[in-house]
């Protein structure tokens, strides 16, 4: 098993690692002699499906035999037939909210197919939506701004829901690239959550199980640590070059 949390969407130029190791790991957990099945979930406003899973399948595909099973919910009339059999699992970037809605319903199934060993891969709002906590959205806390307004997914207040239930924490992305560092620092600090971590662009964090509270990291930029400590938010940093926090 595996849980890899990209903090942007796909990349496979800037940043390659992530597919080949989310390849590595479906090869491995997939019944050998048959292409691996994975299901790709992308929220497609504009009615460009094919062009939208394509920019995940290909460099998938480029690097092993598969399948690829597109689940464009909510228009597919059940989202969980889609995911059913599948060896692995893909989720897209895009607005947060629209794939926590499309998402929450079948996160049981989810979160039981990973369990089971199937590695699941979140770009960008599929990162933040696999959290136990996910963080959605918003600028502003208590009428705050925390970050900007463009970053807010349409929210405004920070908003605070159920995920897939995939990490222990709750995840932000783009973080020092678009400044949703200072949102995940700030949910922290104003309890919302016990513990957040913000990731660069072309970085993931790779997590063994899901709930596990330690992870790996991969790419080019850091993790950013922030966990609540006696009523304030403490920030440490993980990267490839550091191994740990520090």
């Amino acid at each position: 098993m595996s849980i890899l949390l990209a903090g942007a969407g796909p990349d496979p130029l800037g940043f390659p690692e992530v597919f080949d190791r989310f390849a590595l790991d479906v090869r491995e957990h997939a019944e050998r002699g048959r292409p691996a099945r994975i299901a790709v979930a992308v929220h497609d406003p504009e009615g460009n499906l094919p062009e939208l899973v394509g920019a995940y399948a290909e460099p998938l595909q480029a690097r092993l035999r598969c399948e690829i099973i597109a689940v464009a919910p909510p228009a597919v009339k059940r989202a969980d037939a889609a995911f059913e059999q599948v060896d692995a699992i893909v989720v897209g970037g895009g607005l947060t909210p629209a794939y926590w809605e499309a998402l929450h319903p079948v996160a049981a199934v989810i979160s039981r197919l990973v369990a089971d060993g199937a590695p699941y891969l979140g770009f960008s709002a599929g990162a933040m939506v696999a959290p136990q906590r996910a963080l959605v959205g918003g600028y502003r806390i208590n009428g705050v701004e925390v970050c900007a307004e463009e970053c807010s997914e349409g929210l405004d207040s920070v908003d605070i829901r159920e995920g897939l239930g995939l990490a222990g924490f709750s995840v932000d992305v783009h973080a020092a690239q678009a400044g949703t560092l200072s949102r995940a620092v700030g949910a922290v600090a104003a309890g919302l959550v016990e513990r957040a971590v913000a990731i660069d662009e072309n970085t993931a964090m790779v997590l063994a199980a899901a709930g596990d509270q330690d992870y790996g990291v991969i790419g080019k930029g850091n993790c950013w640590d922030i966990q609540r400590t006696g009523g304030a938010a403490a920030v440490s940093v993980r990267s490839v070059l550091t191994g740990r926090r520090g």
